[in-house]
């Protein structure tokens, strides 16, 4: 029964067979008793799991293959073809593929035989709440049939398959297009048979293929494979004409609307391509059916299904096919689907687009399909701006010879820009403004060539484009040519001026092709080696990669700068925008010769810093083309600063006031940093990381004072015009509400004053009364009045807002700024850890976390906290390396110290405290690792006179650091004893336990501060906190270590009287400080009493009376409340102490006057509730019970009085007890005898059972309140009783009531049972 009922459920085909069912086939029942692992196979390709499914269909294809048998066919057909229609879309995949592989596997097995099963076993004549489980067990076995391969051997059953198909399309609502791609992948399977078996079954739908796209498609498919065949019987088939264009249309734009969810192409569409293709009407359909008919409606599923053939078609055409194509009306509209989506509730098709192209220039090995499509869609404009993004990654698959004539396109265009012969588009607002907008073509040829500049550079960016050098190179000098220079007459030294220039370069044009050709140089200053280096050449620094140089070991900012000054020698042909004054042209010379040196020192030992050295020089000496007038005196200072630096006889500075290179080498380096520039940044933290070494008080203290809150007002990063241009035109944009955006909402009282003041100039023109109405002329001179007043008042406010954005801007670039200032920061700790300097950054960067925590900042200045932060803690206060040179400023070292403990005490915050105190023990750590200054040596007389001072009183840290113990400890016991007293301490106790670990040495003389508070804190908080700081301490080795003998004895033995005088003075826990200072309180005292027993064969003589009388006076009260926690720790702390745990106590059973019952045959609650809790049984104004010797009145009374005594009695009856590893034994006899017989069993005395032997509970035990069962119950243990059974117990009657059948349901065990 139980492998039947398993059988049953393993599968889950929808219903379970009944017994009706399996009793005429007794064939089954070997099979379910013997191959239980083949049965959970079924249960197998049921998961949702996909592997599993597989795993499990392999499995079962294995066995039936391995070993054929017919009793296993046949149940596996039956298992799988119930499952084809289970209600879980997991499992009716699985059994259909299961299904497969078996008919694949098993030929003999008959496909129509088959066929009929599933067809009776899913009848399509069921009830309606049935039929779609019926719809898909037939779609799913048709699937299988046709899965397996061998429909088309079988003629009979391939018609059969078709025709049920074509009855299962008919019901869309469950099945959707399903039975249709179904029978098309059918028809494009069975070539062989298909005009003599399909073709007539298929013949009504191929007449009627322009009804739906299913059967378009299916015709579509049928042209393709069987061309000759259809079109001399089809009359539908023939080639695409006008008369079926519209028919063609409305079925595209229904398949566009079907699948207008999934945002797919209808595979109609693309069948259509093909034999539009294949009968060379491609143009036509093209035209009339997609640029005519899917793009009239300018619908959405239209214009995206048009979208998606554009994309789709690009593989299969050839390239005249290709221009007509991406020159035509789709092109267009997919132009404007581009600039009209780009809001951010828009459907946007141009990732899609994308991929349908990145993926046909994958696959296509032609290299002018692979230029044309890419000029196509670069040629697409909205005036004169390409709608592709410049940074389009497609160009990765592009052939060496594509991607050499798609650069040399961009450069053509970029010098002459043919705005003909682009697809340029505009959209109806555009087109309506045109006349208002002005600029005219000069405008689009702007935009047109920003564009090409960046498409130029993004090439060059794309790690994933194949390049070399000298491609690289050309588009470089390219940027740098017509940035910063023009031609005169062209030569052939220079390939740039060559290239004549139809349109000139205006100064938007060159300042963009600037900004992109520094940040080209940015990507070539990352760039990997693009060629083999040679031998020659000087490597990188060991463990460096090869980045930012060219295989003969030069850096590319050195090229460029060679080019540069082949340009500036060349002043007949080429001539700078900007030329060159004598000063800056004397500054370039020098860079120039100053890199120079620098190149021949290559082989010194100091290549790192000479490289960081150079490519600073060269950065700078190309920014001389961009702003000369900054550049010259940053040059100058420069080149003598790397003069100095290299220099070893360099002689230090005369006067005191004259500035060290070191110190100007920083001023250089922030004042680069303030330049929007990432590689300036790279490049200036490179350079500071060899300039560390170096680094003096005064150069720190620089870098600081940027960093200062209390000097941002002195700032010197200021917003410029150009940044601030874009806010200009937002306020010229906004006129109408840049008054009221300007005031904040309040009335402007200067102005009110005015305005009055003009009402009542304008009224005092007025002769008469007050009533009068003003006349025309008057009316005309107070409009111009206000007119007049409101305009200036309009100004003033685009004034202030112009101010207020200045101010944001202006606070935005020093956060920024103070970011990349704190890169410097962190090279000099990560460099320079053991540098003495580093101790000056404590207390600054402190400072800058303190005033940031204490106001609400916007996101960059919390970003600017949290990097600040993470220096602090990871950099300087964890760091594995500090300074070991500082015996000279121990005192100041020491009055720092007690200045951030000070400064921790008084925060109100302890996130903030928590930063001082990590500075303190940095501190602490730092005076620890230091060895003292040693002492002037002397004379033998002054020797004997002062005395040789003994270790005990120099201290066990005396002449081995700087540390003084007795002032630091007299600092922390005052900072731990504010914590243990006040209220409000912002010190925690995570702090002093990091102090403790840390060092441990400070903890030793902190314990005497830690021992009183465990009694005497100010709140069971603070007493609780004392005893988690005594518990971290006594556990640490180190002060096990340090306080070997008496003085560990004595530290337990005050311990433990303090935790014993603890919990005597202990209340009951009613809150939660009262509760955790009870638990902390006894983790501690079951440690100490785990310590003294250890230790008691070291003569630890502490006692431990005193503890286990506070145990069990607080075991005995109801302090411990409610919670096991607490109950579970004073057990575990009376067990160490010899005190076992007593088991369940159970409670007596009333004795009940009738037989006594079964043992075991009780039936056992799920729930119990003690007396207390249970309510009375009898109800309102229902009579009580009779006394004994009352007559009842009559039997039916009785007969409720007798069921309200066995019910009360049954209420009354204990949990079962524990027995032999938890189960329960319930009141039968102990282990080791046998098990009574019903008329045997007496009650037995309640008792405890311990380790299966009854004993009398211990006074005051509990014990443990879980539910057993019986049927969880483990086999193979020793102690349990042989006659104890696993089943539920049954509850029998007493003697000498009635037993019938009914009294009989349940099962009993093998012995003692009723049977």
């Amino acid at each position: 029964d139980e492998e039947e009922e398993e059988a049953a459920m393993a599968g889950e085909p929808g219903e379970a067979a009944g017994p009706e069912e399996r009793a005429p086939s007794p064939a089954p029942a070997p099979l379910l008793q013997q191959s239980r692992d083949f049965l959970d196979l079924f249960w197998g390709i049921a998961k949702p799991d996909q592997e599993a499914r597989l795993a499990a269909t392999a499995a079962l294809g294995d066995a039936l293959r391995s070993a054929p048998r017919e009793a296993e066919l046949q149940y596996a057909l039956k298992r799988l073809i119930e499952g084809l229609g289970a209600t879980r879309e997991a499992a009716r995949p699985g059994f259909s593929l299961a299904l497969s592989q078996v008919l694949q596997a098993l030929e003999d097995v008959p496909l129509q035989g088959v066929l009929e099963q599933i067809r009776e076993k899913h009848d399509l004549q069921r009830k309606v709440s049935l039929f779609r489980s019926a719809a898909f067990g037939n779609f799913f076995g048709v699937l299988a049939l046709f899965q397996s391969g061998r429909l088309v051997k079988d003629p009979k059953a391939l018609v059969a398959c078709v025709q049920l198909l074509q009855s299962l399309a008919q019901h869309r609502n469950h099945l959707q297009d399903l039975p249709r791609r179904t029978l098309v992948d059918i028809v494009a399977e069975v070539e062989p048979v298909f005009e003599e078996v399909l073709l007539g079954v298929l013949q009504a739908d191929l007449a009627a293929a322009f009804s739906t796209p299913e059967q378009l498609q299916l015709l579509l498919v049928g042209l393709q494979k069987f061309p000759g065949v259809l079109q001399a019987t089809t009359p539908t088939s023939g080639s695409f004409s006008l008369t079926c264009f519209s028919r063609l249309v409305e079925v595209l734009q229904a398949a566009a609307k079907s699948v207008k969810k999934e945002k797919v192409l209808p595979p109609v569409g693309l069948d259509l391509l093909r034999v539009a293709l294949q009968e060379g009407a491609f143009e036509l359909f093209w035209k009339g059916v997609v640029e005519k008919g899917l793009l009239e409606e300018h619908s959405g599923p239209g214009s995206y299904t048009a979208f998606r053939l554009l994309g789709s078609v690009l593989p299969l055409l050839s390239l005249e096919q290709l221009q007509v194509v991406l020159r035509g009306e789709v092109m267009r509209r997919y132009g404007d689907h581009v600039l009209s989506a780009q809001l951010p509730s828009r459907f946007k098709f141009a990732p899609e687009m994308e991929k349908y192209v990145d993926s046909f220039l994958e696959g296509c090995p032609d290299p002018e399909k692979q230029l044309a499509v890419l000029v196509a869609f670069s040629s697409l404009t909205n005036q004169g701006y390409p709608v592709v993004p410049s940074l389009w990654p497609v160009v990765r698959h592009l052939q060496p010879e594509a991607l050499e004539r798609y650069c040399k396109w961009l450069r053509d265009m970029f010098l002459r820009p043919d705005l003909g012969r682009c697809l340029e588009f505009s959209t109806s607002r555009q087109k309506k403004t045109a006349a208002e907008d002005g600029g005219g073509p000069e405008k689009s040829v702007f935009r047109f060539r920003k564009w090409l500049i960046q498409r130029l550079s993004s090439i060059v960016e794309n790690a994933q484009v194949a390049k070399d050098e000298a491609f690289v190179m050309g588009i470089a000098r390219f940027c740098f040519f017509h940035s910063f220079f023009e031609t005169k007459k062209p030569s052939k030294d220079i390939p740039e001026s060559e290239q004549q220039v139809s349109v000139p370069l205006d100064s938007e044009t060159r300042e963009t092709a600037g900004n992109t050709f520094f940040s080209l140089l940015q990507t070539l200053n990352s760039l990997p080696l693009l060629g083999e280096a040679p031998k020659t050449a000087p490597g990188p620094p060991r463990g460096k990669a090869n980045h930012g140089v060219t295989a003969d070991g030069r850096l590319w900012a050195q090229h460029l700068v060679q080019y540069a000054a082949l340009l500036l020698s060349h002043g007949k042909h080429v001539r700078p925008v900007r030329p060159f004054t004598a000063e800056e042209k004397a500054a370039w010379e020098r860079m120039l010769q100053s890199v120079d040196r620098l190149q021949q020192r290559t082989k010194d030992a100091r290549l790192a810093e000479t490289t960081a050295f150079q490519q600073l020089l060269l950065l700078v000496g190309l920014h001389l083309f961009k702003a000369p007038g900054e550049c010259v005196d940053v040059l100058n200072d420069l080149q003598n600063c790397i003069e100095k630096a290299l220099d070893k006889k360099v002689k230090k500075a005369a006067g005191a006031d004259e500035p060290q290179w070191v110190e100007v080498m920083v001023e250089i380096l922030l004042s680069l940093l303030a330049q929007p520039s990432r590689l300036m940044r790279q490049v200036c933290r490179s350079v500071f990381a060899r300039v560390c070494p170096h680094l003096n008080r005064r150069a720190l203290q620089l870098i600081l004072d940027v960093l200062d809150p209390d000097q941002e007002d002195d700032g010197a990063v200021v917003v410029t015009e150009d940044e601030d241009s874009g806010s200009e035109e937002d306020s010229e944009g906004s006129e109408e509400d840049s008054l009221d955006e300007g005031s904040d909402g309040e009335v402007d009282s200067g102005f009110r004053q005015r305005l009055m003041s003009v009402l009542q100039a304008g009224k005092a023109l007025v002769s008469g009364s007050s009533e009068e109405e003003l006349d025309d002329d008057a009316m005309l001179a107070l409009d111009a009045r206000l007119a007049s007043l409101f305009a200036e008042q309009k100004l003033r406010a685009q004034a202030r807002r112009r101010e207020k954005d200045q101010a944001r801007k202006e606070k935005s670039l020093r956060c920024d700024f103070k970011i990349k200032v704190l890169d410097l920061v962190e090279g000099f700790l990560t460099k320079q850890p053991e540098n003495p300097l580093v101790l000056e950054l404590v207390e600054p960067l402190l400072a800058v976390i303190e005033r940031s925590m204490s106001r609400d900042s916007a996101k960059q200045e919390q970003d600017f906290l949290r990097k600040t932060a993470d220096i602090f803690t990871n950099q300087l206060c964890r760091a594995k390396q500090y300074c070991r040179s500082v015996a000279d400023q121990a005192e100041e070292l020491h009055v720092v110290l007690e200045r951030l403990v000070e400064q921790a005490g008084r925060q109100a915050d302890s996130a903030v405290a928590l930063y001082h105190f990590s500075a303190s023990l940095y501190l602490l750590r730092v005076l620890k690792g230091n060895m003292p200054k040693p002492p002037a040596p002397l004379s033998p007389k002054k020797q004997r006179k002062v005395g040789a001072p003994t270790q005990a009183q120099v201290g066990p840290l005396a002449g081995s650091s700087c540390l003084d113990l007795a002032r630091v400890t007299r600092l922390y016991a005052e900072a731990l004893t504010g914590f243990l007293s006040k209220r409000n301490s912002p010190f925690t106790a995570a702090m002093f336990v990091d102090l403790f670990t840390r060092h441990p040495v400070i903890c030793q003389q902190l314990m005497p501060v830690v021992l009183p508070f465990i009694t005497t804190g100010a709140r069971p908080y603070h007493q609780a906190q004392a005893c988690l700081l005594l518990l971290k301490a006594l556990q640490m080795r180190e002060l096990k270590q340090a306080l070997e003998g008496p003085a560990w004895q004595e530290l337990i033995g005050d311990s433990l009287r303090q935790t014993t005088e603890s919990l005597r003075a202990v209340g009951k826990a009613v809150n939660k400080s009262a509760h955790l200072k009870m638990f902390k309180a006894l983790e501690l005292l079951v440690f100490l009493i785990k310590t003294v027993k250890e230790e008691v064969r070291k003569s630890l003589a502490v006692g431990l009376e005193a503890a286990l009388a506070a145990l069990q006076t607080l075991r005995q009260s109801d302090h411990l409340g409610t919670t096991g926690r607490l109950s579970d720790l004073t057990w575990q702390a009376l067990k160490l102490l010899g005190v076992p745990r007593p088991k369940e106590e159970k409670v007596k059973v009333a004795e009940n006057k009738g037989a006594p019952e079964e043992p075991g045959s009780r039936k056992r609650k799920k729930g119990f509730l003690p007396d207390t809790k249970k309510r009375s049984k009898r109800r309102l104004g229902e009579p009580a019970a009779p006394v004994d010797g009352e007559d009842p009145g009559n039997a039916t009374q009785g007969t409720k009085r007798k069921r309200k005594r066995k019910k009360r009695a049954r209420q009354q009856q204990p949990p079962l007890g524990p027995g032999v590893n938890g189960t329960g034994q319930g009141s039968g006899p102990p282990s080791g005898t046998p098990s009574p017989r019903a008329s045997q069993t007496k009650d037995p005395e309640p008792k405890a059972v311990v380790n299966g032997d009854a004993q009398s509970p211990a006074p005051g035990s509990s014990g443990s309140k879980r539910k057993l069962r019986g049927g969880k119950r483990k086999n193979g243990l020793e102690a349990a009783p042989a006659a104890t059974p696993l089943q539920k117990k049954a509850r029998l009657p007493p003697p000498g009531t009635p037993s019938g059948p009914k009294a009989r349901r349940k099962k009993l065990g093998p012995e003692g049972s009723a049977k």
